[in-house]
């Protein structure tokens, strides 16, 4: 069966799914990993994320999109991979970063967004609070999972457990990894939810763990390297080809 013939691989996702090296690339690109998943299993992929999406964004997305609504009646499987934005460090409110770009006049938001860029790695090395925390992140995944199975009771779901990063934006600080994905392979397994695993290929690719270093990831220190879309892909297919028919 051709791509053109089959049904599509959804993918609710954050940026880490479509930016690479030196910047974003179309949701077309065949390097990124959810095409690469797509191009292993024959299926074309439909993919729904924007930067610094939360799990909480994956959820408005899901209620007010109606591109996804269209999406879902044809998919085959449905990935979650997000999460990692809700881990991370956010010592200022959420709400005061995604406010400065309505601010005016533009010298006035060029001020604030320069105290604001230097007072967040310093405060993320605190590692509290976090954009949000473990319990309201697996609320949200798990209205996400109850729409789904609400609308396509037997639609597959796989789960992609957050990544890590090494970002000096962040403080090189990821204290709210562990307890973020904890809860989330909790509830995945109340649910029967295969689950894969982001943080060792992205800690070994980062260099965070000690085995690798980050010559080839974005130098931002959260986006990855084309090998890491590779690696990743490489994890997420056989686990959705488990899934389908």
């Amino acid at each position: 069966m051709g791509a053109d013939d089959a049904g599509t691989v959804v993918v609710l996702a954050d940026s880490l799914s479509f930016y690479g090296p030196v910047g974003g690339l179309a949701a077309d690109d065949e390097r990124i990993w959810p095409n690469r998943v797509g191009a292993a299993l024959g299926r074309r992929v439909e993919l729904f994320a924007r930067i610094g999406w939360t799990s909480r964004d994956i959820w408005w997305a899901l209620t007010q999109d109606p591109r996804i609504w269209a999406a879902l009646p044809e998919a085959d499987v449905v990935i979650l991979a997000y999460g990692g934005m809700d881990s991370l460090p956010s010592p200022l409110p959420t709400a005061l970063r995604e406010q400065i770009r309505y601010l005016r006049p533009a010298s006035l938001r060029q001020g604030v967004r320069g105290v604001y860029g230097w007072l967040q790695p310093r405060l993320s090395r605190l590692g509290w609070p976090m954009a949000l925390p473990p319990a309201i992140t697996v609320d949200y995944y798990e209205k996400v999972r109850a729409a789904i199975s609400h609308l396509r009771p037997d639609l597959p779901i796989v789960v992609a457990l957050p990544p890590t990063h090494a970002s000096p934006y962040y403080g090189h600080a990821h204290p709210g990894r562990v307890p973020t994905s904890s809860a989330i392979e909790h509830w995945a397994a109340q649910h029967d939810l295969p689950v894969v695993d982001f943080y060792p290929i992205t800690a070994r690719d980062f260099g965070v763990d000690g085995s690798g270093d980050a010559q080839d990831m974005n130098p931002d220190g959260i986006h990855w390297g084309l090998h890491t879309h590779a690696a990743l892909a490489e994890l997420v297919a056989p686990a959705v080809d488990s899934l389908l028919d």
